[in-house]
């Protein structure tokens, strides 16, 4: 049976770009129901739609840039980088409101967003 140290870095650079182009249409598409989901009932608010849009925006352009980059055989370490970066902010601003969020938001958020960052860094060293 494989595992995770099985995976090949490749392997995983691709689901870590469907994961974000996924993630980041939801967010695009429906940005106050994953902004509920994130920080609570402020969440369904005009600021927070905004917010959430230009955040899944910004999955899906790295996204489709690591898909892109995979598909055609070119470094695609900068953009598993440049999704981590966005991991960690992500990562760091939510664990500083934690106590104002609700409990999906507190505790599964941060450890997508390390995970997300973690599996990319490790991945952009490996390619």
């Amino acid at each position: 049976m494989g595992s995770v140290r099985d995976m090949d870095a490749s392997t995983l650079a691709r689901l870590i770009a469907l994961g974000r182009l996924g993630l980041g249409a939801g967010l695009t598409v429906a940005p106050g129901l994953v902004g509920r989901v994130w920080v609570g009932a402020e969440g369904a608010s005009t600021g927070a739609k905004v917010i959430g849009a230009g955040l899944g925006a910004r999955d899906v352009a790295i996204g489709a840039g690591l898909w892109r980059a995979l598909e055609r055989g070119e470094d695609a370490s900068g953009w598993l980088l440049a999704g981590a970066a966005g991991d960690l902010a992500d990562l760091v601003a939510t664990v500083a409101a934690r106590d104002a969020l609700p409990v999906l938001g507190r505790f599964g958020v941060p450890v997508i967003a390390a995970s997300g960052a973690a599996l990319s860094v490790w991945a952009a060293r490996q390619l």
